[in-house]
């Protein structure tokens, strides 16, 4: 019992690390494309091991991306895993758009929203979507986790 308890204790900073060794356009901080979702923050370090040093969004990005917002079209619920580490911003990869836009994720189960930038991915709506390492802690989620979430499109503050 005691093996299955630390497994993501063990398993995160591996994954970590072996996300961050295959970006090499990591190796220095760059700057991302400017939003509203991922606003200036910068690529993590290559040296980067730990989700505080992989997520690199300001205190007043992630109150921004905090800000609640009840408007927006409900476009469905998707499972979502752990998008590439580092890839700065606010931001979820799903076939549930067509295009880039703005919009909200919700995660029922701590009842904690995110605004994100949606990015379209091949696939069918109904397939999985892949979410950023800031939007997952923002919305509470561990990052080993497969956590449900509800999109809507539109409706992103500011």
């Amino acid at each position: 019992m005691r093996v299955i308890a630390s497994l993501p204790a063990l398993v995160l900073p591996a994954l970590l690390a072996a996300c961050a060794q295959q970006a090499p356009e990591a190796a220095a901080p760059q700057p991302a494309p400017a939003s509203s979702t991922g606003g200036g923050a910068l690529r993590p370090p290559a040296t980067a091991r730990t989700e505080e040093q992989f997520d690199t969004t300001s205190a007043e990005e992630r109150a921004a991306a905090a800000a609640p917002s009840s408007s927006g079209r409900e476009l469905g619920s998707t499972v979502a895993s752990l998008g590439d580490p580092a890839e700065p911003g606010f931001w979820l990869e799903t076939p549930m758009v067509s295009s880039v836009t703005q919009g909200r994720v919700v995660y029922p189960a701590t009842g904690k929203s995110a605004q994100v930038e949606l990015r379209p991915i091949e696939g069918p709506a109904s397939g999985g979507s892949r979410i950023s390492l800031a939007a997952m802690r923002l919305i509470g989620a561990a990052l080993t986790d497969l956590p449900t979430l509800t999109v809507y499109a539109g409706g992103a503050s500011g």
